[in-house]
C-alpha cells in the first residue's frame, strides 16, 4: 500500500434538475488501498456518486481526478431485467466487452472466488437472489479493477456467502468502496467512513469503525440541537427587547434596529438539523378483517438440489398471528417457494379464500416502475382515502415531492419504503416477507421489526439478518436444507 491519492473530489457539485442538488461542493480523497464505507440515508445519493467515479455521470461543477490509467469497477445492487435472460457466460462477455483469451477460464476462476457453484450456461433469472448477488460482485472482479465499487453487496446473501465475501475483503490488496448497512461486514475490513449528508449534500469523512463514526455523528448532531437551542433563545430574547425598544421611539429605534440585526445573525448561524436522522414513523400493518380459522394450509414443497428439484412433505397450518421462518442457503429455493404461495400457484399449499396476501419480493417486482409513487400506494386501497394515504407515505418518508415521482426512478432504499406503505393500505390477512432488511437504512429496521412482530395476521418470513429476526416473535422454522 502506498499513501499516492488515486481518488480525489475537489469542490464537486451534481443535480440532476436544477435546483435539486445531490452534491454541493463535495471534497475528499482516497489513497491506494484503502478500504471506506460510504453512508448516507436512503436516497441520498451514494449510488449516483459511484457513477461520478467511473465517468458515467459528469459533475455540474468541480473536478473529479481518478489515477492515470486506473480502472474502476461497480458491483451494482441489481441486475437490470434486460440482462437477466443471458447466461452466465453472455452477461461476462457484455461486461468485458472486447474479445479475451480464454474466457471461460476467467468466467470459471472468478466464479470460484465468489463461491458461486452452477454452470456458465445457466440462464441468470433462474439464479437465487443470492446467487444473482454473488455473480455481480463476480462481474466486477472479473474485470480486474484498480478500484473497486460495491453497493449493498451483502443483500440476499446468506451467511456463509457474507462470510466468503468478508474473507475475500480482508485479503484484498486494493482499493475499495463499499455502500452497506450491515456493521458487523463493514467492520471487519474497513478503516473509515464517507458520510454523504442528505441535507447539506456534502462528505463528512471519519476514521474508524462503523460503531464509533455513529457515536461520533450522534455526539455532533446532539451539539447541532443544543446550540440551535440556545441560538434560538436568544434570537427570541432580542426580538422581545427589539420590540420593546422600538415602541419607545428617538434613539431606542436605534438599538431595536441593532437588536433585530443581531437576531438575523444569529439566525443565519443555526445549524440546520441532519435530516438523514429522521427515521420512519413507527407503524402499523393492520390485518384483515373477518378472517377466521386456517389462513394457509402447506402439505409439501420443493426445493432445488443440484439444479434438480426435490419434493419434500410437510404439514404445516398457518392461523391468525402465527409466524414461520424459512432458512436454508442461497440457491436452495427460498424466493421460489415464496413467489408460488403468494400466487397461489404452489401444488402443495392452499390459501384460504378471501384471503388478502401482502407480498414483498426482494426485487420489487411486485411493483409497476412506471407508476408513480401515489398511483401505486392507491391501487392497493380498498375504497379511497386521500389524508390516510399521505399520512402513510409521509410516515416513510415519502414526501410531497417524492409521491408524484416514478417508481423507477427512486433508490432501491425508497423501493422498500414504498413496498411497506403499501402494505399498510393493503391490510393483508397474511404476511410473505422476502428479505425485508435489503436497501433498507439501518435507522428503519427496528421500527419495521416492531411493526412485524405487532402484525396479527399470518406470516411468512424470509432474512439472512439474524438480529432482524431475533426482534420478531417466530412460531415455527422450516429449514429447507434438511
Amino acid at each position: 500500500m502506498t499513501d499516492e491519492t488515486i481518488i480525489r473530489f475537489d469542490d464537486v457539485a451534481f443535480e440532476y434538475t436544477h435546483k435539486e442538488p445531490i452534491l454541493n461542493e463535495v471534497s475528499f480523497s482516497l489513497r491506494q488501498g484503502a478500504k471506506f464505507t460510504l453512508m448516507g440515508q436512503n436516497g441520498a445519493g451514494k449510488s449516483t456518486l459511484f457513477q461520478l467515479i467511473t465517468g458515467s455521470l459528469k459533475p455540474t461543477k468541480g473536478l473529479i481526478h481518478v489515477g492515470q490509467g486506473l480502472t474502476v469497477a461497480t458491483a451494482h445492487q441489481v441486475i437490470p431485467p434486460a440482462k437477466t435472460t443471458l447466461t452466465i457466460t453472455e452477461f461476462f462477455k457484455e461486461i468485458l466487452k472486447k474479445e479475451q483469451y480464454h474466457i471461460q477460464q476467467h468466467i470459471d476462476e472468478v466464479l470460484e472466488v465468489v463461491n458461486l457453484k452452477v454452470a456458465p450456461t445457466t440462464i441468470i433469472k433462474s439464479l437465487s437472489g443470492g446467487q444473482q448477488a454473488r455473480l455481480l460482485l463476480a462481474s466486477a472482479l472479473i474485470q480486474d479493477p484498480d478500484i473497486l465499487l460495491l453497493d449493498e453487496p451483502t443483500n440476499n446473501l446468506d451467511k456463509a456467502g457474507i462470510e466468503h465475501l468478508t474473507q475475500f475483503l480482508i485479503d484484498y490488496q486494493k482499493t475499495c468502496l463499499v455502500i452497506s448497512h450491515d456493521a458487523d461486514f463493514l467492520n471487519s475490513f474497513t478503516e473509515g467512513v464517507l458520510y454523504l449528508d442528505v441535507f447539506t449534500h456534502k462528505i463528512e469523512r471519519y476514521l474508524g469503525n462503523y460503531y464509533d463514526v455513529m457515536e461520533e455523528i450522534e455526539i455532533r448532531r446532539e451539539k447541532e440541537n443544543r446550540k440551535n437551542a440556545q441560538l434560538a433563545k436568544e434570537i427570541q430574547d432580542n426580538k422581545d427587547k427589539a420590540n420593546m425598544f422600538a415602541h419607545k421611539g428617538g434613539k431606542m429605534r436605534l438599538v431595536a434596529r441593532k437588536m433585530r440585526d443581531a437576531a438575523e445573525e444569529m439566525e443565519a448561524a443555526k445549524v440546520d438539523v441532519r435530516k438523514e436522522d429522521k427515521t420512519i414513523r413507527p407503524f402499523i400493518i393492520p390485518t384483515q378483517e373477518d378472517i377466521l380459522g386456517e389462513i394457509m394450509h402447506i402439505s409439501s414443497y420443493t426445493t432445488m438440489r443440484n439444479h434438480k428439484i426435490i419434493e419434500h412433505e410437510k404439514e404445516i397450518s398457518l392461523k391468525r398471528n402465527m409466524r414461520l421462518q424459512l432458512v436454508g442457503p442461497n440457491g436452495i429455493g427460498k424466493s421460489t417457494l415464496l413467489e408460488m404461495l403468494a400466487s397461489g400457484t404452489a401444488e402443495g399449499a392452499q390459501i384460504a379464500k378471501g384471503v388478502v396476501v401482502g407480498y414483498y419480493r426482494q426485487d420489487f417486482s411486485t411493483l409497476n416502475f412506471e407508476d408513480t409513487v401515489y398511483d401505486s400506494l392507491n391501487s392497493v386501497m380498498a375504497g379511497s382515502n386521500e389524508e390516510f394515504l399521505r399520512s402513510t407515505a409521509a410516515g416513510f418518508l415519502i414526501s410531497s415531492k417524492l409521491i408524484k415521482s416514478k417508481i423507477g426512478s427512486l433508490s432501491e432504499g425508497q423501493k422498500g419504503l414504498v413496498a411497506f406503505a403499501r402494505l399498510v393500505l393493503q391490510k393483508p390477512g397474511l404476511l410473505i416477507l422476502d428479505e425485508p432488511t435489503n436497501h433498507i437504512n439501518f435507522r428503519h429496521l427496528p421500527v419495521i421489526a416492531e411493526a412485524l412482530d405487532a402484525y396479527e395476521g399470518a406470516m411468512i418470513l424470509v432474512s439472512h439478518v439474524p438480529e432482524f429476526v431475533g426482534q420478531i416473535r417466530i412460531d415455527e422454522v422450516l429449514d429447507l436444507e434438511r
